[in-house]
């Protein structure tokens, strides 16, 4: 008897090689081609924290040349001087002095890709800019967008222009996820059942900060805060919903296959009650701070459930205003085993040391470190966050000295967002189940999942 799963299987094989070459977004990185003639040339639009990072990493790089940057704030524009300085590298134009100065920035003649590390609701719009100005390499932080229609216009602008949209989600790289990727690969686990991740990690010092040292003990927030919590704090005021979702989704949905053989076809979300940011303000500022009147409509803890064609569920938890160590609470889940990150703990049924007791995960991760970690591990040391940050440029920088396609693309990087505003619908809706959108209109059953399967870099 064939099953939904067998059908979808062997019509990606049979059609895999149909399809690489109908739709620019469908490719994959070409093994041994490298185009070192010429350096790529980008331009990075936000140097903020994270835009910073990305600056340094880019610098360190023979094969770019940073052309141009782009902040409104003249704080970060210095830092990042600061780092152009020391690298030796010569100084790219600068943009500045409006929030539409980036526009000038994508203007320059010869621009090979941009990035764009700018406040959450800016990313939509300057990906659109940036493709409506010719650029055929945009790398956008996560989120890519605020709304569902947001989602929409960036890929069908990607689409329309044959262009590659990459969204830098660095935690698909890290270097345990990937491990359990290849594990997953060689069916230690069997057939994949269930997968929980998620985004649980004290915030509540980046939402409250007042830019005196040590960056982590204020209660402001707003025009009168510094870096993030200037504009991210808000979106806990306004909205409720999973606001952070990719860093979980993005290894489970490579894991899984969406949009390459799988996809998810709904999901629900619910919301605890909000206490969390009242009570941090009031620790820190007392109860007459005007800010402890703040209504904050995100719930402390909200969790979604998603449902995949392919029969798997996965579970991701919002977590960030309450007292907790980090932890991105990954669980993947198979008919032979499982593996757990909290506890770094394995199990895999008949191959583990002891019957119903767990193995310490170190030795198996070490088994099945993935290929491209024992690679490039030499040139991540330095990178942030333990080098996933090196993975994350150097997919996109390879993808465009080639010619290829980025390694996480346009319908990644929608699908994994857009859980955002549906979690947000979901909820607004009295914790309704909604359906999934469908950004690759039905190329999902065709699509090989090719992600870090073989020598891409």
């Amino acid at each position: 008897m064939h099953t939904r799963r067998d059908f979808v299987k062997n019509v990606s094989l049979a059609s895999a090689g149909l399809f690489a070459g109908s739709n620019v977004l469908a490719g994959s990185l070409i093994p041994g081609l490298n185009l070192d003639a010429k350096a790529v040339r980008l331009g990075i639009i936000g140097v903020g924290f994270r835009g910073e990072s990305h600056l340094a990493l880019a610098l360190r790089r023979p094969d770019v040349e940073v052309v141009a940057i782009c902040d409104v704030d003249d704080q970060m524009l210095q830092r990042a001087h600061n780092i152009i300085a020391k690298s030796g590298k010569p100084a790219p134009k600068v943009f500045t002095g409006s929030d539409y100065a980036y526009r000038d920035l994508l203007a320059l003649q010869g621009l090979d890709g941009v990035i764009i590390a700018t406040p959450w609701e800016w990313h939509a719009p300057m990906v659109l800019d940036a493709l409506a100005a010719g650029i055929k390499y945009v790398a956008t932080e996560v989120i890519l967008g605020i709304t569902l229609q947001d989602h929409w216009d960036v890929v069908k602008a990607a689409e329309s222009r044959k262009a590659h949209v990459m969204m830098l989600e660095n935690v698909c790289y890290r270097r345990d996820v990937m491990a359990v990727l290849n594990m997953v690969r060689q069916g230690v686990f069997g057939e994949l059942l269930h997968l929980q991740g998620g985004y649980q990690h004290d915030l509540r010092g980046v939402k409250f900060n007042d830019g005196q040292p040590p960056y982590n003990h204020g209660v402001e927030f707003g025009p009168k805060a510094f870096s993030e919590a200037r504009w991210r704090t808000n979106h806990s005021v306004h909205r409720n919903g999973d606001l952070y979702p990719t860093h979980g989704v993005g290894p489970l949905a490579m894991m899984t296959g969406i949009n390459r053989g799988n996809r998810f076809l709904s999901l629900s979300s619910f919301a605890t009650k909000t206490r969390g940011l009242h009570n941090y303000i009031v620790a820190n500022g007392g109860e007459n701070h005007p800010n402890a009147k703040v209504r904050f409509r995100l719930g402390d803890i909200v969790t979604t459930q998603l449902h995949c064609a392919n029969g798997e569920t996965m579970l991701l938890q919002h977590d960030t205003n309450n007292p907790r160590p980090y932890s991105l609470g990954f669980r993947v889940q198979g008919t032979e085993g499982l593996w757990m990150d909290v506890a770094n703990s394995v199990y895999v049924q008949g191959k583990s040391a002891h019957e119903d007791e767990w193995d310490v995960a170190t030795d198996w991760l070490k088994k099945y470190d993935h290929p491209l970690w024992q690679r490039w591990s030499k040139d991540t040391e330095g990178a942030g966050h333990g080098g996933m940050d090196f993975f994350v440029l150097h997919g996109f920088v390879e993808a465009i000295k080639r010619g290829v396609a980025t390694p996480m693309d346009v319908y990644d990087a929608a699908t994994w967002s857009v859980i955002t505003p549906l979690s947000e619908s979901s909820i607004e809706l009295g914790f309704q189940t909604v359906d999934f959108p469908d950004f690759t209109s039905g190329q999902w059953m065709y699509r090989a999942n090719d992600f870090a399967a073989g020598d891409e870099f």
